[in-house]
């Protein structure tokens, strides 16, 4: 008699039935499995693919910004593409939070060389359309706590949001004007 835990790799099912498991392994296996879904689905072809910013390669942003532009009218279903599914929805739902903590990333690189060539938190809170230099340093203190969370490297936001330049009136010297 086949039992489905015979039919797995020993790795892919939990040591104990009632162990739940590991949510990052889970998230990590959905995020795959949405990126392939969508790719299959929208991305199949060369036209289809036309629509992405990189032919070539989908990522998380751009399989949620396909989904997303099929729903609402902004791209159209080629011949013979399928319909956008509550599966197709889920799976680009599942993608959002890699696509965000990319984005934090890049924010984050960003802010710290905007602060490495000796930007302001002024200008850099201008150019986020943020109403003052604290409202702009605290941003870049939350997003550098979860991307480093989320790689596991500390930050170095000691330097970059150094207390003589919270509120703009830094010299420009020291290792935040490198």
């Amino acid at each position: 008699m086949s039992s489905t835990s015979e039919q797995q790799p020993a790795s892919a099912r939990p040591a104990d039935p009632f162990t739940p498991p590991d949510p990052g392994q889970a998230r990590a296996h959905r995020a795959h499995a949405a990126l392939f879904r969508i790719a299959e689905r929208h991305a199949a072809t060369d036209e289809q693919r036309r629509r992405q910013v990189h032919p070539s390669l989908i990522g998380p942003h751009e399989a949620v910004r396909i989904v997303s532009f099929l729903l609402s009218g902004a791209a159209e279903l080629h011949d013979g593409e399928a319909e956008v599914d509550r599966a197709d929805i889920t799976a680009a739902l599942s993608l959002v939070p890699m696509a965000r903590g990319d984005m934090d990333e890049l924010e984050t690189g960003l802010l710290q060389m905007a602060r490495g060539r000796g930007m302001t938190w002024q200008e850099i809170s201008f150019g986020l359309g943020l109403g003052t230099p604290q409202a702009a340093r605290q941003r870049y203190e939350r997003l550098a706590g979860r991307t480093a969370a989320d790689s596991d490297v500390t930050s170095s936001s000691d330097s970059i949001s150094g207390s003589d330049s919270i509120s703009g009136s830094g010299t420009g010297a020291g290792p935040e004007a490198e």
